[in-house]
């Protein structure tokens, strides 16, 4: 059966093509056009000479078999043209001919390779995506009565992950989230992107508190890190900022552990305005917790149905205008207070790639939660 959105794409994949037999046509006009042309033109004018501009018009976007296929309709042409004025076999034919059949084998040759190199990339890029997948998974629609909405961008073009994180995970009566960012950015970190990630997931099917949750995360994350280090030096200098949250299912608050990251913004669904979840006592960063004597004590603050809850990184508040003034999150977040996840998601990456003037240098990741007491979904 046909997917809706295979039906969808039909259009578009018509429309790339287009551009192609486009191309042709004025190709195809001038290979027409020289025979007939000499018919006309006096002794001393020739014309053949734009047979060469045609074969290299059809280069620039078609494949190796149409540039054959023009180059030797090009190649066709001239021998018509030279047949019709009798001087096939006049040197200054034959050196034309000689440079038009040339630049075709050459532009045959560089098409093949340009297609060939293009086929490389895009499995590359193919693999490349999946792998990043793989490491970080989308976020699913719900978790339990939680509706979620996610995005995510990399500092590096291409890349779909980079030095921030997120994942849920579903432990008995809650939905687990987790939002970090490791020291550094784009394709560089992507191995300690890798180790908290797995930690977390790891760590959080064990059914275990959330304090104790944090403290295997930082052993196995200290451990993980260090692996990936060169140096005693780079070790000290490795660490993750992150915000846990438990969400229970059957009490309307949230449980948040901070990890030296920014601290969440609450949406309550009669203030308008978004609060921030300041943590009295929060824990160092992942990956420095031998340094501390914090017991990873969860706040607790209010989050009743219909309240928003969001996540985010120091990549979206870090974020300046033209002017160097940072992006004021809390502020601009509650213009949208009572729009879905998704949309409430939406409207603030429009307005931050609008407030930086699409100037944004840093990974960037941003979770919405919406408690809006649905059945559980597994």
């Amino acid at each position: 059966m046909t997917s809706i959105g295979s039906v969808a794409e039909d259009p578009r994949v018509w429309r790339r093509a287009a551009p192609h037999f486009m191309w042709l046509l004025g190709p195809l006009a001038v290979i027409i056009a020289v025979p007939v042309a000499d018919v006309f033109l006096p002794p001393d004018i020739h014309v053949a000479h734009v047979l060469d501009v045609a074969v290299a018009v059809v280069a620039l976007s078609a494949g190796p078999r149409l540039t054959a296929l023009i180059g030797s309709l090009s190649v066709l042409s001239l021998i018509v043209a030279g047949a019709e004025r009798r001087i096939l076999d006049t040197e200054s034919v034959v050196v034309e001919l000689g440079t038009l059949t040339a630049l075709c084998a050459f532009l045959v040759l560089f098409t093949h390779l340009r297609d060939r190199g293009r086929q490389k990339l895009l499995r590359a890029r193919s693999i490349s995506d999946a792998t990043q997948r793989v490491v970080l998974r989308p976020l699913p629609e719900r978790a339990g009565p939680i509706a979620l909405a996610s995005h995510y961008r990399s500092a590096e073009a291409d890349a779909r992950i980079g030095g921030d994180l997120y994942a849920v995970t579903r432990t008995s009566g809650f939905t687990r989230l987790l939002i970090g960012d490791v020291r550094g950015k784009g394709l560089a970190s992507i191995s300690d992107t890798a180790v908290v990630l797995g930690a977390f997931r790891a760590a959080s099917h064990r059914q275990i508190p959330l304090p104790q949750l944090v403290g295997h995360m930082d052993d196995a994350i200290r451990w993980g890190l260090a692996e990936f280090s060169g140096s005693e030096d780079d070790v000290a200098e490795r660490f993750v900022t992150a915000a846990i949250v438990d969400i229970p299912d059957d009490e309307p608050v949230v449980h948040l552990v901070s990890c030296g990251h920014p601290p969440p913004l609450l949406l309550h669904r009669d203030t308008p305005a978004a609060s921030a979840l300041v943590v009295p006592e929060p824990a160092p960063p992942l990956g420095l917790g031998a340094i501390s004597s914090s017991r990873n004590l969860p706040a607790i603050f209010p989050f009743d149905e219909d309240d928003r809850l969001m996540l985010y990184t120091d990549g979206v508040t870090e974020a300046r205008d033209q002017s160097g003034v940072f992006y004021p999150l809390a502020e601009r977040v509650s213009r949208w207070a009572h729009h879905e996840p998704e949309t409430l998601l939406r409207r603030v990456v429009t307005d931050l790639q609008e407030y930086t003037n699409g100037h944004l240098d840093d990974d960037m990741a941003i979770v919405v939660a919406r408690r809006d007491g649905k059945a559980a979904v597994a």
